[in-house]
């Protein structure tokens, strides 16, 4: 049967700095560093490997994956990288405190930006701060300016209809390195869980999601692999 893992990139700069993130490229820290080798060790130990690996065109996300495979000694897996595995865009809050920003706006507001199914935080200013009409990785994308999980969901499938289940009906061992929204998305998908509870989902940092799948890609198990 296919095999998948899904992995949350390590701590980031701004997961430690609490500020909304989104598209915008920050680093992992040390302690991020620490996770992916871990998360790559704890693969090896349970007898995981792959054939394919996914990952987004964001350094926390491809550093992560590089790690973890460097613990495993498969840093000479192929790896395709995509802008559509990104997190989701987190518009005019990018680079904002979160508490900060509850404090400007009220804890409801903020929730709502952060964790209604449907509804975007305030879009992105052209020419603000953290713009990326001028990286050239998103040369010929319609960057967006703001995304809702459901928003961040319509792009992620598609991808994973195209790219990410035919390695796998193929037989192929696949891992997705990518981001607590990107993640979520998949998760909603392979799981079938409703709009409504996958906003309450958690995805922590640097554990590897393993999922079971059937021949038809269906989920017949998903859990932490140090649970097992």
């Amino acid at each position: 049967m296919p095999s998948l893992v899904l992995i949350r990139h390590g701590q980031s700069a701004w997961n430690l700095e609490n500020r909304f993130t989104g598209w915008w490229d920050v680093d992992v820290t040390e302690k991020g560093a620490q996770e992916a080798r871990a998360a790559g060790r704890l693969m090896a130990d349970k007898g995981l490997d792959f054939d394919q690996c996914f990952t987004s065109v964001q350094t926390r996300a491809i550093k992560t994956l590089n790690l973890a495979l460097e613990a495993m000694e498969r840093l000479w897996l192929p790896v395709e990288k995509d802008w559509r595995l990104n997190e989701r865009h987190y518009g005019g809050l990018t680079g904002l405190n979160k508490a900060e920003t509850a404090a400007q706006y009220g804890d409801a507001q903020v929730h709502i930006w952060r964790r209604s199914f449907d509804i975007p935080p305030p879009p992105m200013a052209p020419g603000a701060t953290f713009d990326l009409a001028g990286d050239r990785r998103y040369a010929g994308i319609a960057i967006p300016d703001t995304e809702s999980l459901k928003d961040t969901i319509a792009r992620v499938l598609p991808y994973w209809d195209a790219r990410i289940a035919p390695a796998l009906l193929a037989g192929q061992r696949v891992i997705i390195s990518a981001h607590g929204n990107s993640l979520r998305a998949l998760v909603k998908h392979l799981s079938g869980i409703s709009d409504e509870d996958i906003t309450s989902l958690e995805i922590p940092t640097g554990q590897p999601i393993v999922y079971e799948l059937d021949s038809a890609l269906n989920a017949t198990d998903r859990y932490y692999l140090s649970d097992r």
